[in-house]
């Protein structure tokens, strides 16, 4: 389909295939831009997708990536304590221009720019779960390990 040749979709799939874990970008042909559009798609539980959130760090104005449960809210509170430092909601220019990513397409690997990943724990208690490709319409299959190693992201409390 047309989304697996879009820009974002390619860098995605280029980081997969370096990592050489055998990852395949799905395109479902319909919008996933919600966790439960997503795991409705694919047919697995909404708390094994993974919504990838991007805030601003207050005080450095870097990109924070917080990679949680479909099922989980983001407590932001205890997010700026586990990084030490405030933290905003991005608007969708930041989103963009610090990942590359449009809010919705937004995976947690093939970013433009360095970005510090925390991952919600939660996504570690299931055998797979399910990220974003670089388009709404974009998934890919993934082992919570695989999230931890693509990502070095640390695993916390985020919500």
């Amino acid at each position: 389909m047309a989304e697996l040749s879009s820009a974002t979709v390619k860098r995605v799939q280029d980081a997969l295939r370096q990592l050489g874990l055998g990852h395949e970008i799905v395109d479902l042909g319909l919008s996933a831009r919600t966790a439960a559009d997503a795991a409705r798609a694919v047919g697995c539980r909404v708390d094994q997708i993974c919504k990838s959130l991007v805030f601003r760090l207050r005080a450095s104005g870097r990109p924070l990536l917080v990679v949680t449960s479909g099922a989980h809210r983001v407590d932001e509170a205890k997010v700026a304590a586990l990084v030490g430092e405030p933290l905003d909601r991005a608007d969708a220019a930041f989103v963009r221009a610090e990942t590359g990513f449009a809010i919705g397409g937004v995976a947690p690997i093939g970013h433009t720019g360095p970005v510090v990943t925390l991952i919600d724990e939660h996504l570690l208690t299931f055998e797979e779960i399910w990220a974003a490709a670089g388009h709404p319409n974009t998934v890919f299959r993934l082992t919570p390990g695989d999230l931890v190693t693509m990502t070095r992201g640390r695993v916390a409390a985020v919500s």
